[in-house]
């Protein structure tokens, strides 16, 4: 199959991990803050241990066998980062769109439903990661692609969850809970898409799209995630769910590659 539906179709199936997450919603399931923090915590694990293993130390080595020069790779690791953290920075104070716990931000919403609010910031959360998962496959590293689609699969579970649990706890029933969750996840191949495609554009766009995959999942990590896990006082309970996520990936990501 070609590399680029491979990548579109692992980018989907991690984006649809979200609606699995989110499954117990549909039978009337609750989570408790402590658990919902532990959770988040894993993800943000996931993603740190994803980051660096799956796109940034790769990234350096696209690097290496095109350039030959360590200075030039740290510095073009270094600067994809930095653009991808920007990007995302720019979109999270342009868009609006509304977050569960410290509510509106980014620009005016005007008259936009509330609800288009917090899909909107999810959004923002998931199109990144997808992309990832696409750059990840577009290098023609199935192995690599794979281990990035499994860890960002594995944390998109529990945020199904906490998003359809927040959602019911806005008053949205059962079904329509799910769907909006699953739904978010549905952004993802969408990314993957774009990510893929761009590789094959140019093999010299590899280790910045690799590094600037990066630059977004860990903006996200430290601005949207592990703060909002140290809200209700369980930051102990986080900080062990981001250490096991992050051990976990680690360790998929040197086993199967």
């Amino acid at each position: 199959m070609d590399i680029i539906w491979i990548g579109i179709m692992a980018s989907m199936g991690a984006g649809l991990m979200t609606g699995v997450g989110a499954i117990p919603v549909l039978f009337g399931k609750t989570m408790t803050k402590r658990t919902n923090d532990m959770l988040l915590g894993f993800a943000a694990g996931v993603m740190i241990s994803a980051s660096y293993f799956s796109l940034i130390l790769p990234g350096l080595d696209a690097a290496d066998e095109l350039y030959g020069k360590v200075v030039i790779s740290a510095a073009i690791a270094g600067a994809g980062i930095a653009l991808g953290a920007g990007i995302v920075a720019l979109l999270n104070n342009t868009l609006p769109h509304e977050h569960f716990i410290t509510g509106p931000d980014g620009a005016d919403p005007g008259a936009l439903a509330k609800i288009w609010l917090f899909i909107i910031a999810i959004t923002i959360h998931n199109f990144p990661e997808g992309m990832a998962v696409g750059i990840g496959f577009g290098g023609g590293d199935v192995t690599n692609g794979m281990s990035l689609a499994t860890g960002i699969g594995l944390q998109n579970a529990p945020e199904g969850l906490a998003v359809a649990v927040a959602l019911r706890g806005q008053g949205y029933n059962r079904w329509k809970s799910f769907g909006l969750a699953l739904l978010t996840g549905l952004v993802e191949p969408v990314g993957g898409a774009l990510g893929v495609g761009l590789i094959h554009v140019s093999v010299h766009v590899l280790p910045w799209g690799l590094s600037f995959a990066a630059g977004a999942m860990l903006y996200i990590i430290s601005h949207e995630i592990i703060p909002e896990t140290h809200r209700n006082g369980y930051q102990n309970y986080a900080t062990t769910g981001l250490l096991a996520g992050l051990i976990l990936m680690m360790f998929l990501d040197v086993t199967l590659g």
